[in-house]
């Protein structure tokens, strides 16, 4: 007896076909060609409507959206199907929930449920229960496969042995070990890489240097049985892995990501996602082959890209952005653990802020202070520490920048050598070919003119860097970068000296800036990177006050020197004397006249002094009829009595010592020298 009835054939047949990955829709064309036949084996059992269903061809059945199977569904809920054809269950659905919402839809509609060889229908005890079973024993043969296979790879990858594919650099030898590769202009623009990020300490820094400095990177494409390397601009993006794969530090990492499913929609969501932390790594081998690096500087350089994470910004310390706030990134609160924010409320003013109460207006701020006098502190015990190395570090500038034209040279050299090879090959193919025939040999023609446009052009370029080369530095250059070396703070208050740089050198010394506030006073603790522990500290700024205020020496020096010169006479007093303003400028007359409003200090009035009794040296040479240097030597010598406000201020005699002096003078005008050797004369 026919389970097919009218009823059946009425309706719609339809063909699902599935395969599971792209891989086996480009090769394994006899499933396909299989599946296709039953559209055929519809027809000759009477239906005339049939439609092939092949949307899922490439997708798993293991639960992910399948658009195809949710066609099928549709048109089985809406009573259009009579019949659904499948080479076997395992096509129609890997998991039970699928599987049997199937069976459930076809038993409610009547629909059927053909395979290669039967004729189920779901409304029947018996064949549901054979298609039940089918449906199990797929799910659990899929399940079983998959878990010998993923035991095998676990094996296999525990040894070491399960390379899949080697990341540019490396080539796969004998036996799958992965070995360096031979190509001599890979291997060097791997290791440049590595050393730029040594040097500027961020992925991002190195991306723009060698996209500044017009320096390929080498890029593996097609299969790895026949990869093909081609070189192109660089991309952050390739830098990044390059510094983050664990190979390029001779080590083997099988596990890195980490699968988790759940559902969205009411499908499964399968999600792959890296592993940051090497202790949740499946399998890490170290020393596995050799390496462009080794471990502990891999580990290191991990943990500065982590820092340099601003997205993380709340945990780690960020990159070094640009603006004059050299601690940003390095401080934090050691009140509530919150790290502190930079700001700049205008232009050359730096503050601190805990970003606690950024977050939480209604929790109070914790630390907040003026970011210059900080800066300073920090700087100086930076610089404290840096003094012993100034000289070297000299003498590594002097090498690095020789050394960093000389690598652009080396990389452009390898790449004209590139260019040439490929002009050989091209010309090599040229001549093999028949010239008769010209369909191929004006391709290999054109290819060949290509070549040679690209080996001159990569030689022109070789020929500017050379040219534009830094040229060995001049003994006068060597002595003045060691006399800068021997006055380090000199080089850092330097106006030419970047704030990046300056960022840079304080986060390859300090690990973390710890900041508490107590009372006026603000503390510091230094972690340094070798493990030592600093402390400083230093008083805020009283309210209604603010950096610029004038030192009280420069105050009391105005105030005394106002009894006795005129405004002008005290600029140039001061400048003389290297006191500059407040806001380290030079005097002039109207800067002392605002000084002296502000501190309610009078002007100096014509006769004052006079009437003081007090006289100038030039007043004091008229009274004793003699010139002024000899006024000086008396000073010198203390028989007269003066008194300076300060350095290079002009010398104040009282009126009653020089009338005393002159009263009591026994001795000639002229004062005896110092020299006692020129007072006689010996004649032989």
């Amino acid at each position: 007896m026919s389970k097919i009835t009218a009823d059946h054939l009425a309706r719609r047949a339809c063909i699902y076909i599935r395969q599971s990955t792209p891989d086996q829709v480009r090769h394994n064309l006899e499933s396909q060609r299989l599946q296709y036949s039953l559209a055929d084996r519809a027809r000759g059992l009477g239906w005339q409507d049939v439609e092939v269903i092949d949307e899922d061809l490439g997708i798993s059945g293991a639960g992910t959206h399948r658009p195809g199977f949710e066609r099928l569904l549709r048109a089985l809920c809406n009573g259009q199907v009579g019949a659904v054809f499948s080479v076997e269950a395992s096509r129609l659905a890997r998991n039970g929930r699928d599987w049997h919402t199937l069976l459930e839809f076809c038993s409610i509609v009547g629909a059927l449920l053909i395979d290669a060889d039967t004729t189920y229908d779901p409304r029947l005890t018996n064949d549901r229960l054979l298609l039940g079973m089918k449906g199990t024993i797929s799910e659990m043969e899929i399940a079983s496969f998959r878990e010998r296979a993923q035991s095998a790879l676990r094996q296999k990858a525990e040894r070491g042995a399960l390379v899949r594919r080697v990341p540019i650099g490396y080539v796969k030898g004998a036996d799958d070990r992965i070995e360096k590769d031979p190509d001599v202009r890979i291997a060097s623009t791997v290791e440049l890489i590595f050393r730029k990020f040594t040097e500027l300490g961020s992925a991002r820094q190195v991306f723009f240097w060698l996209d500044q400095q017009q320096i390929q990177m080498p890029v593996a494409r097609g299969p790895e049985t026949s990869r093909e390397v081609v070189w192109q601009p660089a991309r952050y993006h390739a830098v990044l892995s390059i510094l983050k794969n664990p190979a390029y530090a001779g080590a083997y990492a099988y596990g890195q990501s980490k699968t988790t499913v759940r559902l969205e929609d009411g499908q499964k969501r399968v999600c792959r996602s890296k592993q940051p932390r090497q202790e949740d790594w499946a399998v890490l081998i170290t020393e596995h082959h050799e390496g462009y690096i080794d471990w502990d500087a891999y580990r290191s350089n991990q943990a500065v890209i982590a820092d340099n994470e601003n997205a993380k910004s709340a945990s780690m310390r960020g990159s070094v952005r640009q603006g004059g706030a050299l601690l940003a990134g390095l401080l934090r609160c050691g009140h509530c653990g919150a790290k502190l924010l930079a700001q700049s409320p205008s232009p050359g003013v730096i503050r601190y802020q805990c970003s606690g109460y950024v977050l939480n207006r209604d929790h109070p701020c914790c630390v907040m202070f003026g970011g210059l006098r900080a800066d300073r502190l920090v700087s100086e015990q930076l610089l404290g520490c840096l003094a012993p190395l100034g000289t070297e570090a000299a003498i590594e500038a002097m090498e690095s920048l020789q050394g960093g034209s000389d690598e652009r040279i080396r990389q452009k050299a390898l790449a004209l050598e590139q260019a040439r090879y490929d002009v050989t090959r091209a010309r090599r193919q040229y001549d093999a070919v028949d010239p008769a025939n010209r369909l191929v040999a004006a391709e290999l023609e054109r290819r060949w003119n290509l070549a040679l446009a690209e080996e001159a052009r990569v030689e022109a370029e070789l020929a500017a860097l050379q040219q534009r080369r830094e040229s060995p530095l001049t003994d006068e250059q060597k002595r003045k970068l060691l006399d800068f070396a021997r006055d380090l703070p000199s080089l850092w208050d330097d106006a030419r000296t970047s704030p990046e740089h300056k960022k840079r050198l304080l986060r390859i010394a300090l690990k973390e800036i710890v900041v508490t506030s107590e009372g006026e006073t603000i503390r510091f603790v230094l972690h340094w990177q070798g493990g030592d522990h600093t402390q400083t500290e230093f008083s805020k700024i009283r309210a209604g006050r603010h950096r610029y205020v004038t030192d009280d020496e420069v105050v009391e020096t105005v105030r005394a020197l106002a009894r006795i010169e005129p405004d002008a006479r005290i600029a140039a007093l001061l400048n003389r004397n290297r006191k500059p303003t407040a806001h380290g400028k030079t005097w002039t007359a109207r800067h002392v006249c605002s000084l002296r409003c502000n501190h309610e200090i009078e002007v100096y009035r014509e006769g004052e002094r006079q009437s003081r009794g007090e006289v100038s040296v030039s007043e004091t040479a008229d009274m004793l009829g003699v010139t002024q240097t000899t006024v000086l030597r008396l000073i010198r010598l203390k028989r007269l009595r003066a008194t300076q406000v300060c350095p290079n201020a002009p010398w104040i005699l009282r009126r009653v010592d020089v009338e005393q002096w002159v009263a009591g003078r026994n001795e000639p005008t002229t004062p005896p020298t110092e020299t006692s050797g020129q007072m006689s004369l010996e004649i032989p």
